[in-house]
């Protein structure tokens, strides 16, 4: 039981921190576009939704991690 545990919560950290990541990196692209004039809506929109899912699997991920402690 304990090595999928480990397994979970590997999978949510690495998952959660690659969203974030990625989501930043979105959110970057679409306030240059901003100053650019071009389209930045949808683009910043989809942005933050993937830093806040990767927020959410990454506190997952230490709700996981701290679960068997007493």
């Amino acid at each position: 039981m304990e090595k999928n545990l480990f397994k979970k919560w590997f999978w949510f950290a690495v998952i959660g921190l690659a969203l974030n990541g990625f989501g930043l990196s979105v959110v970057g692209e679409a306030i240059i576009a901003k100053f650019k004039g071009e389209a930045w809506f949808l683009l910043g929109t989809l942005g933050l939704i993937l830093v806040n899912s990767g927020l959410c699997f990454f506190g997952t991920a230490v709700g996981l991690r701290y679960a068997n402690r007493s």
